[in-house]
């Protein structure tokens, strides 16, 4: 789903309005508004600025105006505009693309790239235009790290937003280009059965613990056959399952008119249910990712 783009400030547009410096100065000091970056401003009440991907989406629709009119939205900020999930990558920056062969340029706002890019390749999204979401994962996976390319395409490939082949083609059109054999391992690693950050990051920390490969989101059945729950892991060899705790996971459970501790609730019944059908259940929390050992001792190896 797009992020609603509209809604940044501009300097320009402000003066034009009959706001003077001085304005903007009291206003700014008084908390009115916040800044983006130089010039460019947003309202402090704007549920944007809670989140990075939010604050990042006001920043690309500051700077699309500034840019080359040829510049398409690109890398990290077309994943922003897609509304996928992004983890330990750097946002502070703007990415476009320009087709060229020459004239790439990195500023403290702005990283602009040059690289080939077909007609089929630009696409549409909230308004402005990007690079389509196979070629835009594809570039993210030959940019940044392994961990944080998988979180991107574990969300992409459990939204629909494209297929394992369309990700491969998109990687032939890119001979000798820098970071293929990364994108690739990221590519063939991803799957569609993660559904949040905290999951897709399990998935790599059990890789590197050399913990057994999971069923990701398996059905945990009674002895009748009964569904007893869904883990989000599962080794049905070992009778054995996995959950990632997240907060944000049980905020997204939450019904119309449900309160947290119903949640939990639930949870706890869903958990004791799927124990009654299991040789034993493990837990573990975001904090828990990044120092996993404990945990894949407690797991299938």
């Amino acid at each position: 789903m797009d992020l609603p783009i509209a809604g940044p400030l501009l300097r320009p547009r402000l003066l034009a309005a009959g706001v003077t410096d001085d304005e903007l100065r009291r206003l700014r000091r008084a908390g009115e508004l916040a800044v983006l970056q130089r010039g460019a401003y947003a309202d402090p009440a704007d549920p944007r600025l809670e989140r990075p991907e939010g604050r990042h989406a006001l920043l690309v629709a500051a700077a699309v105006p500034r840019v080359a009119p040829d510049a398409v939205l690109s890398h990290v900020s077309a994943v922003v505009l897609l509304g996928l999930p992004v983890w330990n990558v750097a946002l502070g920056r703007v990415h476009t693309t320009r087709a060229r062969r020459s004239g790439g340029v990195r500023t403290g706002r702005l990283h602009v790239h040059t690289a080939p890019l077909d007609a089929d390749e630009v696409v549409e999204i909230g308004g402005f235009r990007a690079t389509s979401p196979a070629r835009t994962l594809a570039d993210i996976a030959r940019t940044v790290g392994f961990e944080q390319a998988v979180v991107i395409l574990d969300a992409a490939l459990h939204r629909h937003l494209v297929t394992r082949e369309e990700l491969c083609a998109a990687l032939e059109r890119m001979p000798r280009w820098p970071g293929l054999p990364a994108a690739r391992r990221a590519i063939a690693f991803a799957l569609p059965g993660a559904e949040s950050p905290g999951e897709s990051r399990s998935r790599v920390a059990m890789a590197r613990s050399g913990v057994a490969p999971p069923v990701l989101q398996r059905q945990v059945r009674s002895p009748g056959g009964d569904v007893l729950g869904t883990a989000d892991f599962g080794w049905p060899e070992h009778g054995w399952a996995g959950e990632f705790d997240g907060l944000v996971k049980y905020g997204r459970l939450l019904a119309p008119g449900q309160r947290p501790a119903d949640v939990l609730v639930a949870e706890k019944r869903r958990e004791d249910a799927m124990r009654t059908a299991l040789r034993g259940l493990t837990r573990w929390t975001w904090g828990e990712i990044d120092g996993f050992t404990e945990v894949a001792r407690r797991l299938p190896r």
